[in-house]
């Protein structure tokens, strides 16, 4: 059985989700959401990193993690599932130690990136990826709205860092659709050309 595709049709974009996510017109609009959003990551880390708490050990990780699983103050945890038992197995083979380091960098790198404008897309993922534990752990502050943000600047990946180092960065990296500069074939055979 063969199946056959129609290559011809192509599903548009409603114009409000073109314009939102792929307009560059609207790259200052995702400059401050980008911007909000890496000062809430650099912040966060940086605090994490001047805390020996994070940094010597993971001491404060520990406790977090402890109280997401119940472990201390004898009160219902907040979390359970999945994610309990994977927080259980971190605590029991003390993770905390390097995971504690390894947030605080990430925070400050992701909020430097998204202030930079530099790989928005893949910063607001791993960003993402750090308000979602969070969130999972039971934590709270300012994580939903920086989450629901950063889904919008992963959504926006092409025009979000347009006003910053994404404009000068992408055109060489390319996307997943086109190589970029740094990144054209060579044909068997040919001699690259001197610049």
């Amino acid at each position: 059985m063969v199946i056959r595709v129609n290559t011809d049709y192509q599903h548009k974009d409603p114009r409000i989700m073109a314009m939102l996510f792929g307009d560059t017109r609207m790259a200052v609009l995702w400059l401050v959401v980008r911007v909000y959003v890496g000062w809430q990551w650099l912040e966060s880390g940086r605090q994490k990193m001047t805390d020996p708490g994070w940094m010597d050990g993971g001491r404060a990780l520990r406790s977090s993690w402890e109280g997401a699983v119940g472990r201390s103050g004898g009160g219902v945890a907040p979390i359970d599932g999945w994610y309990r038992e994977a927080v259980r197995f971190m605590l029991d083979h003390q993770w905390y130690g390097w995971c504690g380091k390894v947030i605080a960098v990430s925070e400050v790198v992701v909020g430097l990136a998204l202030i930079l404008g530099l790989l928005t897309g893949v910063a607001a993922f791993i960003g993402a990826l750090l308000s979602f534990n969070v969130l999972l752990a039971g934590a709270t502050g300012a994580s939903p709205l920086v989450f629901v943000a950063a889904l919008g600047l992963i959504a926006a990946w092409k025009v979000a860092g347009y006003v910053g180092l994404d404009a000068f960065v992408l055109p060489k990296l390319g996307a997943p659709w086109r190589s970029g500069l740094s990144w054209k074939r060579i044909r068997p055979g040919a001699r690259p050309r001197a610049a």
